[in-house]
């Protein structure tokens, strides 16, 4: 990524819950930012873009769930839905990423409260940019 400022945002989509975490500005690191309760499609679009949009983002990562063999199944269609929704809300660029994993590494962190959807997005925006780097 060299000297480009490419902060990232990425998003853990849950039924109740979504997990927020950003990247350093040189993108190489991610922490966790935040946990958004689910209202709806539309409300959630809107508030992450708003966040995305605060932190001066370059790129919004949402987590989809494939199952074993790599498919969408019903979870994963909910995240898809939500990347069109945020792709018809804003104008920062959405992509996917496999999130298969991500809660439950991080449950390997401190006791489950209500910053493991964070922790889980940071996961899936760690494993995202560390792809990036070694591409």
């Amino acid at each position: 990524m060299g000297d480009v400022v490419r902060l990232v945002l990425a998003v853990d989509p849950g039924e109740a819950r979504l997990g927020l975490a950003v990247s350093d500005p040189t993108g190489t690191v991610a922490r966790p930012l935040t946990t958004l309760t689910h209202t709806s499609r539309a409300r959630d679009a809107a508030a992450i873009v708003a966040l995305a949009r605060s932190h001066e983002a370059t790129l919004v990562v949402v987590g989809v769930p494939l199952d074993s063999e790599g498919r969408v199944g019903p979870r994963a269609r909910r995240s898809l839905r939500l990347v069109e929704a945020l792709r018809e809300t804003g104008s920062i660029p959405v992509t996917t990423w496999d999130e298969s994993g991500s809660t439950v590494a991080a449950r390997r962190g401190p006791r489950p409260d209500r910053s493991l959807d964070a922790r889980a997005a940071a996961v899936i925006l760690q494993d995202f940019l560390d792809a990036q780097a070694n591409a």
